[in-house]
């Protein structure tokens, strides 16, 4: 017997927008103001709304509407298509950026990602700006530019030592063992021992003392456009729910 499900219009794209506009207003004050000053907890913290917020909410959004553009056909647009590989895509590279920054791992395997993400986002540029949608597709704009300073940020090009990172210079004349010291030797107790990890160059600092990195301008750049795009996502969120719930005409909804 077959089944059919009547087509609809409330594709769940606003709970995508809302998860991820979250998590950029989250981060991006730390990139840009270096506020909350970065430390252990605080990196805790960010990691774990990294996984729930922008992860998981975009992550439900975009498997709904493949199953729905694919499987129930109660989802009609062309263009949905895209927004289904995005917000299925950005949400599993959330659960990763959630779960690098609560470990507090090295950051330069995201500047790699970021190449890839970079290729998704000009691909909904151009579908969106394609389509008639500008509102989504300056969305997509806003994060081509998030990616492209997210390679700059990881790699850290043109940053200079900050004044918590005093073993840059050892690094940059390959002295990696002057380097990675105590400073740079995080210790993790558990249940099966003490293991040592290292944290990656960037992000090192004297024991005691926050990590900062106010001499990166990849990262304050990759803070503004945090900001500003999150704050576009708010918006989006507010003209989607307003034009679906009280029949507003508001752009973008």
């Amino acid at each position: 017997m077959d089944v059919t499900f009547a087509t609809t219009t409330f594709a769940p794209v606003v709970l995508g927008f809302f998860g991820l506009g979250t998590g950029y207003l989250i981060y991006g004050p730390q990139e840009l103001f270096g506020f909350p000053r970065r430390d252990p907890s605080v990196d805790r913290a960010t990691g774990i709304w990294g996984i729930w917020l922008p992860g998981f909410c975009q992550f439900i959004t975009g498997v709904y509407l493949f199953v729905a553009l694919t499987w129930l056909g109660s989802l009609k647009e062309p263009a949905l298509y895209t927004a289904a590989l995005a917000f299925s895509a950005y949400g599993i590279h959330w659960f990763a950026l959630g779960w690098n920054r609560y470990q507090g791992n090295d950051a330069r395997p995201t500047g790699l990602m970021a190449i890839a993400f970079t290729i998704i986002s000009v691909l909904g540029m151009v579908v969106f700006f394609t389509a008639g949608a500008w509102p989504v597709g300056i969305l997509f704009a806003g994060l081509t530019a998030i990616y492209v300073s997210e390679f700059f940020a990881s790699f850290r090009i043109g940053a200079r030592p900050g004044p918590f990172s005093p073993e840059q210079p050892a690094l940059t004349n390959g002295n990696t063992g002057d380097a990675l010291g105590t400073s740079g030797a995080v210790s993790t107790s558990g249940a099966i021992g003490t293991a040592t990890r290292l944290a990656p160059a960037a992000r090192l600092a004297p024991a005691g003392q926050s990590v900062r990195s106010p001499s990166n301008p990849g990262e304050r750049a990759l803070g503004f456009f945090h900001l500003a795009t999150g704050l576009w996502l708010m918006y989006l969120t507010f003209a989607t729910t307003l034009n679906i719930s009280l029949h507003y005409a508001l752009p973008g909804g």
